[in-house]
């Protein structure tokens, strides 16, 4: 398992190019070494690897790289020292170990020194963690990191248990039912968080600017994968809401616009991607192909030529979408959401309104391991349209309104509409440098006397809506002032 992780992170690095012929060098020892493994433990079987593997690909290093030797030299000596060190904890350790349990300890430090999203899976985590972009799950509906080795809300996803309880971006979870969460891996905190429906679980919040820790106790439910939500503001301005950039997330936003546009041709959209953690990368740039007919959407750039990609608008498509657009981000836009911010800001396909994002971007590849293991690996930045790294930095928006969250809670205290301090990718440890509501589905027209009413209490629901979010308010009216000015020019 060790082996096969190493193997992994080593296929992207400099001497990536000789991997099959390494392959092909260490299958000649394959059938000595079956033999002899299955008659000795774990930890003979890592010597044994080095001893047998190790001397023969260094030979092909030597001979391919002859400049890169001591450095190759250094690390599998380190290999030999980590076996050193497993056979002193078996023999010596006050109490008997299992030897599974430390050597993924040991994995798991290893991609935890690289970045804060390096990460490695066992197979029930792997596999939950494809439940995530194909299904639904039954949890509280947050997006975690860790900073400092402490659990950190990156953001609640809208409409969750999480999102209802009024947590926030920034929030430390220092607690999960009373463990401290120091030291917890990501995946870990993920399984203790997530139960069957109704279940209940209790978390320990630390808030910047709270004195002491709030317990809040939340019933887990189904966290839906429907990643879009969408309603008419006022005749002819829709909004809708990325929450997540899920595997039918494109083709549910088209949907959504079509469904807005029945009634009245749209006059401009809102498209809310503040709080969206990310997602799936090939869902950013579908989405970011709606709107834009040609030009470089994202690139990605890697160690090796694999991870070098440019995605590109197609121009073979009508221009269906092509009313005013407002973006709204804040600093809990991360990752999918910051691609489809800075490709429609470069083309100045849209304003992107609210404040400045997340600034996660780095590209993670999930590779599957031989015993359904899973490994999520930092393989690539990625850089807008003009060719700008957002990584550690995030996306400037073109107007500037800062988040103003009103804690029902604490809505008589005035502190309440305080600009709140967000956490950024700048802020977690080891972070790569920078390289350069319920669905809101519009009811059709019905000649029952319940229509108007279900009209008016609709439109009472954006009205407060706009009034508590002074980010949608304030691109509304710029929205209706591109139109009115659109209309000026055109006299």
């Amino acid at each position: 398992m060790l082996l096969s992780v190493f193997k992994q992170i080593f296929k992207n690095n400099d001497f990536a190019e000789h991997h099959a012929m390494l392959r092909r060098l260490q299958s000649i020892h394959l059938a000595e070494m079956l033999m002899t493994l299955r008659k000795r433990s774990l930890t003979q079987k890592i010597l044994l690897f080095a001893a047998v593997c190790i001397p023969a690909t260094l030979t092909l290093l030597l001979w391919q790289h002859p400049s890169s030797s001591a450095k190759t030299q250094d690390t599998y000596k380190n290999l030999e020292i980590f076996a050193d060190v497993l056979t002193l904890i078996q023999k010596n350790y006050v109490e008997e170990i299992d030897t599974q349990q430390v050597i993924e300890g040991a994995i798991r430090g290893m991609l935890n020194s690289l970045d804060p999203h390096s990460s490695y899976m066992k197979p029930d985590e792997f596999k939950e963690l494809q439940v995530e972009t194909k299904g639904s799950f039954s949890g509280i509906g947050i997006e975690i990191t860790t900073k400092d080795n402490i659990l950190t809300v990156v953001s609640p996803i809208e409409g969750t248990p999480a999102f209802k309880q009024g947590l926030q971006a920034g929030d430390k979870i220092i607690k999960i039912e009373d463990e401290l969460t120091n030291d917890m891996s990501l995946m870990q905190a993920v399984k203790k968080l997530r139960g069957p429906k109704g279940s209940k679980v209790t978390i320990s919040i630390h808030r910047e600017g709270w004195t002491k820790l709030k317990e809040f106790t939340i019933v887990r439910d189904v966290i839906p994968i429907y990643s879009v939500r969408s309603r008419i503001l006022e005749p002819g301005y829709g909004y809708a809401r990325i929450t997540s950039f899920q595997s039918k997330t494109a083709r549910d936003l088209k949907k959504a616009m079509d469904d807005l546009g029945k009634e009245r041709k749209l006059d401009g959209l809102i498209l809310d991607l503040r709080n969206n953690p990310g997602g799936l990368l090939d869902q950013a740039v579908q989405v970011s192909d709606l709107f834009l007919s040609d030009g470089v959407i994202v690139s990605t750039e890697g160690r090796i030529k694999e991870q070098n990609m440019i995605f590109e608008a197609h121009a073979d498509k009508d221009n269906e979408y092509d009313f005013p657009m407002i973006v709204l981000v804040n600093e809990g836009s991360a990752s999918a959401s910051e691609i489809v911010a800075g490709a429609l800001k470069d083309h100045k396909r849209a304003l992107i309104l609210g404040a400045q994002t997340f600034g996660k971007g780095s590209v993670q590849t999930i590779i599957p391991m031989a015993d359904g293991a899973g490994l999520r690996l930092t393989t690539a930045r990625y850089f807008t349209p003009n060719g700008t790294s957002i990584q550690a930095t995030g996306i400037t928006p073109d107007i500037v309104v800062p988040t103003v969250i009103l804690d029902e809670r604490d809505k008589d205290d005035d502190s309440a509409r305080e600009q709140p301090k967000f956490l950024r990718e700048k802020d977690l440890k080891h972070h790569i440098e920078n390289g350069n509501d319920e669905k809101d589905a519009e009811e059709k027209p019905s000649s029952d006397s319940g229509s108007t009413n279900r009209k008016e209490a609709g439109k009472k629901a954006v009205d407060e809506k706009l009034q508590k979010d002074n980010q949608l308010s304030t691109a509304l009216m710029l929205l209706k002032g591109i139109n009115v000015f659109g209309n000026l020019d055109k006299r």
